[in-house]
């Protein structure tokens, strides 16, 4: 008796012990029969920085995640390349998530770098700010591959950091339909080099395309004087007020809604760059409040006189280091908030009822992200939907995307968007749209009509790509 007590005692040891390494493993990730694979062939480097935005106080700190990708964008868990991070500024690379230091080397132009391998297809790198606000662009290299980068703000260790007060965190109370959207922004550019759409043989507007498969929305990007020699389409405009208004009778014509992303740039803005329109350059701060609220407004009202009302709309584009720099940077989160609601209230001068959107580029990012929508909203900034941003090699798994996303909307009370994705497209609408409190209000997928969106071949026709968003429409929508 004795014996089979101990034996199964034994047993029961083991089991505790092997049991975590194997559910460990089995939890890595719930996506991991299309996120990931146990080999193949190397194309890409994945960076995921978990926080862009840090205090320069010398101890702030968050970590790197480095994994390697194959061309359909999935990991490589078994991986074991050489990896080189380099990064100029004022920061450092104290060593890894388990405690093991980094070499360092210097490449055939004499830059240093440091050095690792990857263990078991990934390496956690811990990043640390320094003292001194700095703009540190981080790459990560590996043999051929295509390099992972970001670019990393930290900020006066004396900015204010603010938490919204209970009374603060207000649900969303415009109505917002679900969406299943596409951001085709390119289509007049392509329109002019030639490009024709065709669908069983005939040629279509793609745009009707698109609303004859399930799509619902059409996102168009707007900059304030994209023809500028410096500008996004010097002499053409693409992109601008004009182009924006045509794009948009098409977006009516097809009975589709349109979500209007103010970039307030006259070139991309993004979080590497928010620069001001040539023609705001000079103005004073609270010159420039008063135009972007003016500006805003007139363009919401070009649309409403043709007949074609925005029904959604960005203030900014992927937003989380600030708009209109220098004066809208996250390092004067003062300003930026005022800047915002700036350009909130021009939305209002023209409907009170368009939902408005906070877009930042943090799809996996959770500190990050809550850093950035606590700080605007303890500042006064209201609106209706949260937009994330959502790119495997830079903004980290599909798990860390759901765990954001899961805490962002019980968090704050609003729905969200993920407003811009590319890569698995099935699982984003999966996390969307099954969210608590049914607050996933959809998926706005960037730019899918050129050939390698897979909707569309070389030749413009529709192939089969396509029917996934027939089956998303049905299921969603």
């Amino acid at each position: 008796m004795k014996t089979q007590i101990f034996i199964g005692v034994f047993i029961v040891i083991m089991l505790a012990l092997c049991k975590p390494e194997e559910s460990e493993k089995a939890a890595k990730s719930e996506f991991a029969s299309v996120s990931q694979v146990d080999s193949g062939k190397a194309v890409a480097v994945m960076l995921t920085a978990y926080r862009t935005t840090l205090v320069a106080d010398g101890k702030d700190n968050t970590h790197l995640r480095v994994a390697v990708t194959d061309s359909a964008g999935r990991e490589i868990t078994t991986a074991s390349n050489n990896i080189k991070i380099y990064f100029d500024g004022d920061a450092r690379i104290t060593g890894t998530r388990d405690g093991k230091s980094l070499s360092t080397a210097r490449d055939t132009t004499g830059r240093e770098y440091l050095k690792y391998r990857l263990e078991d297809g990934q390496a956690w790198l811990i990043f640390q700010a320094g003292k001194e606000p700095d703009k540190i662009k981080v790459e990560v290299r590996s043999e051929s591959l295509w390099t992972g980068s970001h670019e990393i703000h930290t900020i006066p260790a004396s900015t204010e950091l603010l938490v919204p007060e209970p009374g603060q965190i207000k649900p969303n109370d415009k109505q917002i339909e679900k969406m299943i959207g596409a951001d085709i922004s390119f289509l007049p550019q392509f329109e002019n080099r030639g490009r024709r759409y065709y669908e069983n043989g005939i040629e279509k507007d793609p745009v009707k395309i698109l609303a004859d498969h399930g799509f619902n929305y059409i996102r168009l990007r707007l900059f304030v004087n994209p023809e500028k020699e410096n500008g996004y389409s010097p002499g053409r405009g693409f992109c601008g007020l004009e182009y924006t208004l045509r794009m948009a009778q098409r977006i009516k014509d097809a009975d589709m809604k349109l979500l209007l992303n103010f970039h307030y740039s006259d070139y991309w803005a993004d979080p590497q760059q928010q620069n001001k329109p040539a023609a705001w350059e000079s103005l004073d701060f609270e010159s420039l409040k008063d135009t972007m609220k003016t500006y805003t407004a007139s363009v919401l009202r070009a649309l409403t006189a043709q007949g074609t009302p925005a029904d959604m709309v960005q203030i900014g584009n992927e937003i989380n280091h600030g708009l209109l720099w220098p004066d809208g940077h996250i390092s004067k989160p003062d300003q930026l908030a005022e800047l915002l609601k700036a350009g909130v209230e021009g939305v209002k001068m023209v409907d009170e009822e368009i939902p408005v959107m906070m877009h930042v580029a943090l799809g996996g990012q959770n500190e990050e992200a809550v850093f950035w929508y606590n700080n605007m909203i303890a500042r006064g900034v209201e609106f209706s939907i949260m937009g994330i941003s959502y790119y495997p090699r830079w903004h980290g798994t599909l798990d860390d995307l759901k765990n954001n996303l899961t805490d962002l909307v019980s968090r704050y009370k609003k729905p969200v968007n993920v407003v811009e994705y590319s890569d698995f497209r099935e699982e984003v609408h999966q996390i969307v749209f099954n969210l608590p409190h049914d607050r996933g209000e959809g998926t706005c997928i960037w730019e899918p009509i050129g050939f390698r969106g897979d909707l569309f071949d070389r030749e413009g026709n529709v192939i089969e790509g396509m029917k996934l968003y027939d089956k998303l429409s049905d299921r969603y929508l």
